[in-house]
């Protein structure tokens, strides 16, 4: 019974050394608990490497000033030459001599096809003839007349021959010199319908010239972008084979299409480019209105509660503020590649680094990248 009664003092005394080891502990807890323990936050450092700091919010940030930007409007064309057009024969006859070859680049009045002469050079030769008759007799009733021994009516008679014998002449030159069908203009020979010894009656087609200086780029804009266009603005287009060309505008339709409602541009390549082909399939980029934008990394773009795209910025108190924006445009093929965005008033600091990890109304550091 004795041996008992010790071992259950000795238990109570265990028990109490226990609870007096347990109590200063959860004291401290429970003091740590009611004291403001200092805040955890996380620092974006330059190299991107997040890591903790106890003592401040750090974000990267770029000022940003608006610049001017030209809303462009993408058109589906093609390439098409200035002028492409069939020369056709003004007199009848056989063709002598081998026509020009297809793919030939002519200068105007280089002969194409050549027709026989046949007797149109006699035909020539007599009206000559005549007119040197009818100019003799009329020299001859007016000496007459001056003497008084014409009568006007005869001398008129004269005159009007004379008249004919030259239109004659004119005539007959004019045949000899349509037997040699000539380019209208410099060009490239595209066809070549006839051959030597072939018959051409009037208005048969000899060959068609292609003029490709300048080459036109030709496409459909919609009516609603049609009024943002004017004449003379430049145009950028990117070919099948992924050869970039520029030119300017040079005619735009003042009627639509029928079917389609949308109206004809023609933009004139600039002249550099002399190895284009017509009908090559070609996506223009055509300058239309300036606005006041800013250029931003799309990867500063995010979104807020109600899942509508913005930016974040800071204020002059370093405070952020989420801003709704518009995105008008990329420049992914310049040297500082980004997105145009409209809804920015004047110039910013944007948050570039750390914006998904802070909230509007929040207080940070900006680490300053690079500006703008």
């Amino acid at each position: 019974m004795e041996v008992k009664k010790q071992q259950l003092v000795a238990a109570a005394i265990f028990g109490l050394v226990v609870v007096w080891m347990i109590i200063p502990h959860n004291a401290e807890i429970l003091s740590e608990d009611a004291s403001e323990a200092p805040r955890t936050v996380v620092v974006v450092p330059e190299d991107g490497n997040i890591s903790e700091n106890p003592s401040t919010l750090t974000v990267r940030a770029q000022r940003i000033s608006p610049q001017t930007y030209v809303e462009r409007i993408r058109v589906r064309g093609r390439t098409q030459a200035s002028r492409h057009v069939e020369v056709r024969a003004e007199q009848a006859g056989r063709i002598v001599g081998n026509p020009i070859a297809r793919g030939a680049r002519v200068k105007a009045d280089d002969v194409l096809c050549e027709i026989a002469v046949d007797n149109r050079a006699a035909d020539l030769e007599e009206a000559r003839s005549r007119q040197e008759q009818a100019q003799f007799e009329y020299d001859a009733a007016l000496d007459l007349q001056e003497r008084g021994l014409q009568s006007d009516v005869v001398v008129s008679q004269l005159k009007a021959a004379l008249q004919s014998s030259k239109t004659q002449v004119s005539r007959t030159e004019l045949a000899l010199e349509k037997t040699r069908i000539v380019a209208p203009f410099d060009g490239v020979v595209e066809t070549r319908t006839v051959e030597i010894g072939d018959l051409l009656n009037v208005g048969t087609t000899c060959a068609s010239i292609l003029d490709d200086n300048p080459m036109l780029l030709v496409g459909l804009v919609p009516e609603q972008d049609v009024s943002a266009l004017s004449a003379g603005a430049s145009v950028s287009g990117r070919l099948l084979s992924g050869e970039l060309v520029t030119g300017t505008v040079s005619f735009i339709a003042r009627a639509a299409d029928a079917i389609s409602r949308s109206y004809r541009i023609e933009i004139e390549v600039d002249a550099r480019y002399k190895e284009l082909r017509e009908g090559i399939t070609v996506e223009l980029l055509v300058n239309s209105n300036e606005v006041s934008a800013h250029l931003i990394p799309s990867s500063a773009l995010t979104l807020d509660d109600n899942g509508i795209v913005g930016v974040k910025l800071l204020d002059s108190g370093k405070s952020v503020l989420f801003r709704n924006v518009e995105i008008i445009g990329d420049d992914t093929n310049q040297q500082n590649p980004g997105i145009w965005v409209t809804g920015l008033q004047g110039s910013v600091i944007l948050i570039t680094l750390g914006q998904e990890i802070v909230f509007p109304g929040q207080t940070v550091e900006a680490n300053f990248d690079w500006d703008n």
